[in-house]
């Protein structure tokens, strides 16, 4: 199963208490899935989502905030205009007219836990999420602009940075940190699914740490091993040119030691010098036998 289908198996089986939620719900529902279509003279309603999981909550809300009892998709007049007038998309004069369906009555997201069920509507209808060990990614796609922009800055309302970008004449709200979608998911209350990406995100984190320290002792090591090398062909060229007598006498002595011990860090060099000198003084006797072989070279 896919962790978008896990999060959606999740908030199909939460169904708020309060009716004013559940109204935000259906309505943001409706808004993505559902079109109003006039047949043989009659206005109706057609919810068009084939997924099993947005109808069922779709029917859980219309039994709880309407007197409609019916899994029909697709209703007739008198239930069309009983849905639409109880999610205020069905007003004005004479109350004959359905309203534009794309964008929800603000009267119905006026407080925070609202809005939260908003969200989870939106989502049940049109989002999906990635796979965690793969990307982040949440997105909800929207019929026109201003159902995205109204997404948009409801989700924003939570200190999230949702973004809108038009794909294929939708308009698709998303979100691409790790952290933000941890918190939208709070927010439209699948808490399961959220401890289970936080556990990636856990994992991917510890990955990446490892990975960068053992990346910066590779590159440490393969510093010292060139400065090694570069140090012994050094003494090697002065050897050839005009011998190691031709060194001062703590440079001779140094330039041994290197010769014995190629492998060996600076500090250990160090110590095995008569007197023993610390690392940035075995470092400055290097420097200077390589200046001597870089004039060599020339």
């Amino acid at each position: 199963m896919s962790f978008s289908r896990e999060v959606k198996n999740e908030l199909a089986e939460h169904v708020d208490k309060a009716r004013h939620c559940q109204l935000a719900e259906l309505a943001a529902i409706i808004s993505h899935e559902a079109r109003v279509c006039v047949r043989d003279g009659e206005t109706r309603l057609e919810f068009q989502s084939d997924n099993p999981l947005t109808q069922k909550k779709y029917f859980t809300l219309l039994a709880k905030t309407t007197t409609i009892d019916s899994n029909e998709l697709d209703l007739g007049q008198a239930d069309a205009k009983e849905v639409l007038t109880t999610v205020k998309m069905w007003k004005g004069q004479n109350a004959d007219q359905p309203l534009c369906m794309d964008v929800v009555d603000g009267l119905l997201l006026q407080q925070t836990c609202c809005k939260r069920a908003y969200i989870r509507g939106a989502f049940l209808a049109a989002g999906s999420i990635s796979d965690p060990n793969k990307s982040y990614h949440f997105e909800i796609v929207c019929r026109t602009q201003e159902q995205g922009e109204q997404l948009q800055q409801v989700m924003m309302d939570f200190g999230v940075d949702a973004k809108i970008v038009e794909r294929k004449k939708h308009y698709v709200v998303y979100l691409k940190e790790g952290a933000q979608i941890v918190d939208m998911l709070n927010v439209m209350g699948a808490h399961v699914a959220l401890m289970n990406l936080e556990n990636v995100r856990i994992l991917k984190e510890m990955r990446n740490s490892v990975n960068r320290k053992v990346n910066c002792e590779t590159a440490n090591i393969s510093k010292t091993v060139n400065a090694a090398v570069r140090q012994v062909e050094d003494i090697q060229l002065i050897v050839e040119k005009q011998g190691m007598s031709s060194l001062p006498e703590n440079l001779q002595e140094i330039a041994r030691v290197r010769m014995e011990n190629p492998d060996m860090p600076l500090k250990e060099l160090g110590a095995l010098l008569t007197p023993p000198i610390g690392k940035s003084g075995v470092n400055h006797r290097l420097r200077r036998i390589g200046e001597i072989a870089d004039r060599l070279r020339v």
